[in-house]
């Protein structure tokens, strides 16, 4: 069988393996990528990264994509790859479990166990709006584990190993954070009627935002080869996250519905990032699909906040 050998370099030039990477001539990415962490143990697969050498003016290569094969890439003989260590690795179904598992553990304890929060204030009974905000947030997260269980599908099985505690301290800090001032003794309450309107729409929002992962789930089938397609159908035909539209509209709702400035900033945090993950998932489908030899160009959408974003 023919094969290939390549010549491995770390970003600053250092060649990391002296006898270069001996693979068959059709070896995929994922066949690269076994094979160095045969001969050198401690990187294995999932925090590695190879790149292309960089063109003339850029400053980084094009990264080598698992699935695919590295004549795709016109490797051969005595070619050149970087390699760079992404770091201890972690999967995205554990991160999100954990992440979520947070709000639903943290939230309850303001709600029944106000003495050990609030002092020696006298805890008033429980408002409406208190009430449904818990079973809200309840429902949300509960709604999360079960996608993160069921539904969603990884473009990337890992993310660093940081990422665990970051997300965590968000989730977590946030949720006792809204949770403080929600069930506060102090607290009060909106108008009954505002509250059972917005947690109304805040709901709607939640199963607008269930479809949509169903239907980014049915991109990518089980062991299916199929790549990168266009997201259609339901509010896809007008936007490219709206996944996240609905998430944001939810969390709207849900301060209006509470009236606090603690869940506002919820929101408004949690829309930021959102917003900076839209433009990128919205820029990558239009040069994925520029409409050029033969591609499908991507039609013209709203990224995620119509008629503003």
């Amino acid at each position: 069988m023919a094969t290939i050998k390549l010549v491995v370099k770390s970003r600053g030039g250092r060649e990391l393996l002296p006898d270069g990477l001996i693979l068959p001539y059709n070896a995929t990415v994922d066949d690269l990528k076994a094979r160095f962490a045969e001969l050198k143990p401690y990187f294995y697969p999932s925090r590695q990264r190879f790149t292309l050498p960089p063109r003339e003016g850029a400053r980084s290569g094009e990264a080598l994509v698992s699935g695919k094969r590295l004549s795709d890439y016109g490797l051969e003989d005595g070619s050149v790859l970087v390699f760079k260590d992404l770091g201890p690795q972690i999967s995205y179904r554990t991160v999100f479990f954990w992440e979520y598992l947070g709000p639903l553990l943290v939230y309850p304890l303001f709600y029944f166990l106000p003495q050990l929060f609030y002092g020696d204030l006298k805890v008033p009974e429980k408002s409406v709006a208190q009430n449904l905000a818990l079973a809200y947030w309840t429902f949300h997260y509960v709604k999360r584990e079960l996608e993160t269980v069921f539904v969603h599908k990884f473009s990337h099985a890992t993310m660093p190993i940081l990422n665990l505690f970051k997300n965590c301290i968000y989730y977590w800090g946030f949720a006792a954070y809204v949770a403080y001032f929600v069930n506060h003794p102090l607290y009060t309450a909106p108008p009954v009627n505002r509250t059972y309107a917005a947690l109304a729409v805040a709901m709607l929002c939640q199963f607008a935002n269930f479809r949509c992962h169903v239907i980014l789930a049915n991109l990518r089938p089980a062991g299916s080869a199929k790549g990168y397609t266009i997201p259609r159908g339901f509010l896809f035909n007008l936007i490219t996250c709206p996944n996240y539209t609905a998430e944001i509209l939810g969390w709207v709702a849900f301060t209006t519905a509470t009236q606090t400035a603690a869940a506002g900033l919820f929101t408004l945090v949690g829309a930021a990032q959102m917003a900076q993950w839209a433009v990128g998932k919205h820029k990558r489908l239009l040069k994925t699909f520029d409409g050029r030899d033969g591609r499908e160009k991507y039609p013209r959408r709203w990224i995620m906040l119509p008629p503003f974003f």
